[in-house]
């Protein structure tokens, strides 16, 4: 798959954070883990800014970061890794794996 075609069938995922949140810090790792083997667009959105006060505001989470898939409300406070990952095996738009490409 082209890396334009990836990125028409990546899953959208939005990850409001705050400063100095270790909860988000460790979100945005695990989402860049993640992103090696599944097609994802990750956005990364400051609390402060206008979208993210927005997002805020529409979702009221109770903790940050403030996580969205495709559009849709999917946690707040600690991302739920396995969760999400048996999310994205169920879209399947897993990334083939380059070492069993080659082989």
């Amino acid at each position: 798959m082209s890396t334009t075609a990836a990125r028409q069938v990546a899953t959208k995922v939005t990850v409001v954070t705050a400063p100095a949140c270790h909860f988000c810090e460790d979100a945005q790792v695990a989402l860049g883990d993640l992103a090696a083997r599944y097609a994802l667009d990750i956005s990364v959105v400051d609390l402060e800014s206008i979208e993210g006060r927005t997002l805020v505001a529409l979702h009221r989470p109770a903790m940050n970061p403030l996580v969205l898939v495709d559009g849709a409300f999917f946690s707040a406070g600690r991302l739920p890794v396995k969760k999400l990952t048996a999310r994205l095996r169920s879209t399947g738009r897993e990334l083939p794996d380059p070492i069993r490409a080659e082989g």
